[in-house]
């Protein structure tokens, strides 16, 4: 009898072998098997609820490595038992982290989920020195704690929110560039500094709360999306990541971008990190940006520019999003003559993908593979101190209004 018509058999027998004297414990694994097949990949992202990929499946290692041993002596194609397989990864890399998945929950918010934060990128960076080729983790748990210690604090963005020069200094500076150039010039500043002039005050901590809490479920949904692939290529190597690829978790393009990872020639190591982290940049959280942005008819811009403002990796030589592409305007001076302003604001906004993935590739990419390449004693060297050091070092989002009212005295004026 093949395994495939034991599986039959045993599902039609299953009202009487579980009822009768005759039930066994190897059927009932069977049949624990049959009711995690097929189960669609529902909170993938984690933003549907905590814990992991679905709430039927359960937590516990060893009963996990025991239904996927099962599904793979079954026969099946992987494509029928991938969640329960991507359950199994994301348990593994979880425990390894030290972190429980069943109670990992972005929706309660920063405080929550402090510690799975500095875990989850103390881990990211353990994965880089231990493996030089996995840069897209270095720089993942290097800049994470960048943004996460610079926005994710719901008691320093709201203390922020609340001090009135925010939006003091943000009319300022438009007042600035109204007076030197006229209303037309104001229409060509940044959304999100007019949102931040005319709506500031009306920012409720209800909305910033809101706002921490996208940021913690799209920490989450990196990790669980990419931490499980990272885990089995440093147990398993490319075939664990080959199952995962067969069960449809991910497409050609991981699966080839691994084995460049795995390759051991540079350009391709770096080509498939940038292709890892086009993946997270792109289809796991671009929609998220999208929809931080949008929230409550573009008041969210007001946030992801802030965040704009605030953010400054601490890879070597890149510079801080604010210092990238400033904001230059053209326009005509009360005389007649033509000027150009030139005001330390940055021009673009982080959470506009094509944007974001600029800077990505002509500044974070390139400069920490040149760390990995040509720096790796200070590189390992930061990447050793303690996360929570890290993590502190880089609450920068509470200088908001400073650097506001610095740009006021830093904009000017030239004329050919």
């Amino acid at each position: 009898m093949t395994t495939r018509f034991s599986r039959l058999v045993t599902a039609a027998l299953a009202p009487i072998l579980v009822t009768g004297s005759l039930a066994l414990s190897p059927i009932a694994g069977a049949l624990d098997l049959d009711g995690y097949l097929g189960l669609p990949l529902t909170n993938r992202l984690s933003n549907v609820e905590g814990g992991g990929v679905h709430s039927a499946l359960p937590y516990d290692l060893p009963t996990l490595e025991r239904l996927v041993g099962e599904a793979r002596e079954s026969g099946l194609p992987a494509s029928t038992y991938s969640a329960l397989l991507l359950q199994y990864r994301l348990v593994q890399s979880t425990e390894q982290a030290g972190i429980d998945l069943e109670s990992w929950d972005p929706f309660e918010g920063f405080a929550a989920n402090r510690s799975n934060m500095i875990k989850s990128y103390r881990y990211y960076q353990d994965f880089q020195l231990s493996h030089r080729e996995l840069q897209w983790a270095g720089m993942g748990g290097q800049v994470g704690g960048d943004f996460g210690g610079g926005i994710a604090d719901i008691e320093w963005v709201t203390q922020m929110y609340d001090t009135p020069g925010l939006q003091q200094a943000a009319r300022d500076i438009i007042n600035h560039v109204e007076t030197a150039f006229g209303p037309e010039a104001v229409a060509q500043l940044p959304g999100g500094l007019s949102v931040l002039a005319d709506h500031a005050g009306d920012i409720t901590t209800e909305d910033l709360y809101w706002f921490v809490t996208q940021v913690v479920i799209m920490q989450k949904a990196i990790y669980s999306d990419l931490m499980p692939m990272h885990y089995v290529y440093a147990n398993e190597g490319l075939p664990g990541l080959e199952e995962m690829h067969r069960a449809g978790i991910f497409g050609d393009d991981i699966m080839d971008a691994w084995r460049d990872v795995a390759s051991g020639d540079p350009d391709r190591i770096a080509h498939g990190n940038m292709t890892l982290l086009n993946r997270e940049q792109g289809w796991v959280v671009s929609q998220m940006w999208d929809d931080v942005r949008g929230y409550k008819d573009g008041l969210g811009e007001s946030f992801t520019y802030m965040m704009t403002l605030a953010g400054s990796p601490s890879v070597a030589g890149v510079p801080a999003l604010r210092d990238y592409k400033p904001v230059t305007l053209q326009g005509t001076l009360p005389d007649g003559r033509g000027a150009t302003l030139h005001t330390p604001l940055p021009s673009w906004d982080w959470s506009v993908y094509e944007q974001r993935w600029e800077y990505v590739t002509t500044q974070l990419l390139p400069r920490y593979r040149d760390e990995v390449e040509h720096n790796w004693p200070a590189l390992k060297a930061k990447l050793q101190v303690p996360y929570e050091q890290q993590f502190e070092a880089a609450r920068a989002t509470s200088r908001i209004p400073q650097i506001l009212g610095d740009v006021v005295h830093a904009t000017y004026v030239t004329i050919p």
